[in-house]
């Protein structure tokens, strides 16, 4: 087939990509690498600032039209799927509707459903916008409440899910939140991991549990790295002799891997039920995630025997009391270690997971 991957969030079609490649498809992706992160992509249509770079990406997208049309399979990472204004991108996603044969959206991340779900009905126990029925006000989460609610992203968002194909959710959050509506044509699928060639999944040095934490500046509060960091610290003032803390900030994703390796845990987004790419990078590496691991993300994969995420309530005493735990009882990590690999081969493997989009796409 051929296949156009339009966007990208944490490496997720450019993963995908390479499987389907691997398997005989012919694709191309046309993104802007995920902003600062810069993720392989055959077409690269990052915006400059300001209003000349709106401008500049309008007529680089318009001269590209011919190569975005022909296709078997257009996927859109998100609504907002090109770094224009929402009103802009209608026009976009008809044309993209018209010149090829089917279309679909992922649920991958930010966007309406996501906002308006966890803010007003709440299915999910704690989110990035509610904390039970308690809605969340702090300012990152307020700032896409009023982004996303009520505005023509909304709108443009609305419309894309209800004239698309399919919509692809990446996570059981995101699947909880378009399924009530789109029960029809959404379809939880994992996100793809490529496995290294290796993984050290037995410590060589035991002396000190090595926790690493990669942070987002723009999105630390919304995605409560600040409190993980806090707690991350004060186990580490704590226990200096049993914990070291490896802390990166807003690097591009090739030094943020290269920056991983060697560690034996991750922190990652305190208000997930579910790991997310980088974590599932780093447990495919024999990294131990520490994070989002809710009963709910091991049912939609059918998973009843590997526990390998530590998983932790929304809160600082979380976060404190089971790290504490882990770095004092290190005999624990070597098979945690092994099963989150054995986690990420048996329901994230690229190949795998590329086999499911294509019986979804053709279904």
């Amino acid at each position: 087939m051929k296949i156009l991957l339009v966007g990208e969030y944490s490496n997720v079609h450019a993963t995908l990509a390479e499987a389907l490649r691997q398997l005989g498809h012919q694709v191309t992706v046309i993104s802007n690498g995920d902003f600062f992160k810069d993720y392989p992509r055959d077409i690269d249509v990052a915006r400059k600032p300001g209003k000349l770079g709106g401008i500049q990406l309008m007529l680089k997208l318009y001269a590209l039209l011919p190569q975005l049309q022909g296709y078997d399979v257009v996927q859109l990472i998100n609504p907002m799927f090109f770094e224009l204004k929402a009103e802009r991108l209608f026009w976009f996603y008809r044309y993209l509707r018209k010149h090829n044969k089917r279309l679909f959206l992922g649920a991958f991340g930010m966007d309406y459903y996501w906002v308006h779900t966890c803010t007003y009905e709440k299915p999910l126990r704690y989110s990035d916008f509610n904390i039970g029925d308690k809605v969340r006000t702090d300012a990152e989460a307020t700032y896409y409440q009023h982004d996303w609610l009520g505005t023509s992203k909304e709108r443009l968002n609305k419309m894309i899910a209800q004239d698309c194909d399919g919509i692809i959710a990446g996570l059981y959050e995101y699947w909880a939140c378009y399924q009530p509506q789109f029960a029809d044509k959404t379809c939880f699928i994992p996100f793809p991991i490529r496995m290294p060639a290796e993984s050290c999944t037995v410590r060589c040095d035991t002396s000190k549990t090595i926790i690493f934490i990669g942070i987002n500046r723009q999105r630390s509060a919304y995605k409560g790295t600040d409190i993980m960091l806090q707690a991350a610290i004060d186990v580490t003032t704590k226990h200096p002799d049993k914990m070291k803390l490896v802390k990166v900030e807003s690097v591009p994703f090739a030094q943020y891997q290269k920056l991983m390796e060697g560690s034996d845990a991750i922190l990652d987004q305190l208000y997930a039920y579910t790991p997310s790419m980088n974590p599932l990078l780093a447990m495919s590496k024999g990294i131990i995630c520490i994070g989002g691991g809710e009963p709910e993300n091991y049912g939609i994969i059918n998973e009843n025997e590997l526990r390998p995420i530590i998983n932790v309530a929304p809160t600082y005493d979380s976060v404190f009391h089971e790290l504490e735990k882990l770095v004092l009882n290190p005999d624990r990590i070597p098979e945690l270690k092994r099963q989150s690999v054995e986690y990420v081969r048996k329901h994230h493997d690229y190949l795998k997971v590329a086999r499911q989009y294509l019986d979804f796409w053709t279904k």
